[in-house]
């Protein structure tokens, strides 16, 4: 099953800062979903698409 922690709770982990995730949510990018007034975030899918941002700029500074 899927785990989902709030933006406050996944920037606690230390994987990222507050401030990007609230951006990132802000241009919708982050996957996750409105529940009330919280934006609960599913960190697997998260961590997934980091991986893939990363991997995708060291392609590009390799270049």
């Amino acid at each position: 099953m899927a785990e989902y922690r709030t933006i406050r709770q996944v920037a606690a982990s230390g994987l990222i800062s507050e401030h990007y995730l609230r951006c990132m949510v802000a241009r919708g990018e982050c996957p996750g979903f409105r529940s009330g007034n919280r934006f609960l975030i599913n960190v697997e899918q998260l961590k997934e698409k980091l991986n893939e941002l990363s991997r995708r700029e060291a392609g590009e500074a390799i270049d």
